[in-house]
């Protein structure tokens, strides 16, 4: 599932290309996704303009010229493609979105959707997200404050949207590692110390990962050599039986709160 550095990277990619673009048409296949009719669908974007693209967390939302938002989580397989219908993947599209420049192709938008909404349906719908990873407000003092009524395991709170919002799977191994605490130490045993490294390690290793295109194997566009840059940069996710970069000791892969995890036994501890 896309995580922040990887719907970041769509918001950059999709500004450069149709901030200010009228949408031409569109095509629904899947009405599913977008929670009303195909025509309904048409009649709400056609003719209307992009103002800007904005994230929050996990979602992108698409601010149109009539007050209106398009709010998109791509959810567990879900992408998009920008270009013609000769240059898109081989795969199930669900919704298009035309522009005299190309076309905005959203893929494998089963679990996900695109939804047509006002300012105040959007503000309800995300409501209960968590601050941003980088929103200034988000002192050190205020990110361990999110978590002081958990009771949980560290991934399971990193996890946990209604905390903090953008981080998923990957990226919470990948900030426990780069912490050296296990991803299933309890919450209360967390001390000073170890919330301080946590909070320098995400940003640290988002900000890293976002650089080099994040994890997305298809790339937005046939010209796009930057979207999953960061594959086989992981220190720890997904590379079980592997050697740990920093001491050779063998990757394991563990349950955490009915999720796998992945750490370095050696590297990382519970505080």
């Amino acid at each position: 599932m896309p995580e922040l550095p990887e719907m970041e990277n769509y918001r950059l990619m999709l500004s450069d290309r149709i901030a200010g673009a009228q949408i031409t048409g569109t095509e629904v296949t899947r009405e599913a996704s977008v929670h009303m009719t195909a025509e309904q669908f048409e009649e709400a974007l056609a003719g209307k303009t992009v103002w800007f693209i904005e994230r929050r967390g996990k979602h992108l939302l698409f601010h149109l010229d009539n007050g209106k938002r398009l709010l998109l989580h791509l959810m567990l397989g879900g992408s998009m493609f920008f270009g013609t219908d000769e240059q898109k993947p081989d795969r199930t599209v669900q919704v298009t979105i035309k522009f005299t420049s190309g076309n905005l192709y959203f893929i494998g938008l089963r679990l996900g959707y695109l939804k047509h909404m006002s300012v105040k349906e959007v503000d309800k719908e995300l409501a209960s997200l968590g601050p941003d990873p980088f929103d200034k407000r988000l002192t050190l003092e205020r990110f361990v404050s999110r978590f002081a009524k958990k009771r949980g395991t560290l991934k399971a709170a990193l996890v946990d949207q209604h905390a903090i919002s953008g981080i998923g799977n990957c990226y919470a191994d990948e900030i426990a590692f780069a912490a050296s605490v296990r991803p299933d130490t309890k919450i209360t045993a967390i001390g000073d110390d170890t919330w301080a490294r946590l909070y320098d390690s995400m940003h640290r290793v988002l900000t890293e990962a976002q650089a080099r295109g994040g994890y997305m194997e298809m790339p937005f566009t046939a010209e796009d050599h930057l979207t999953g840059g960061f594959n086989g940069n992981e220190k720890v996710y997904d590379r079980a039986g592997l050697p740990c970069i920093q001491c050779g000791t063998a990757i394991e892969q563990i349950e955490v709160s009915s999720r796998k995890a992945f750490l370095c036994p050696s590297c990382q501890k519970d505080q």
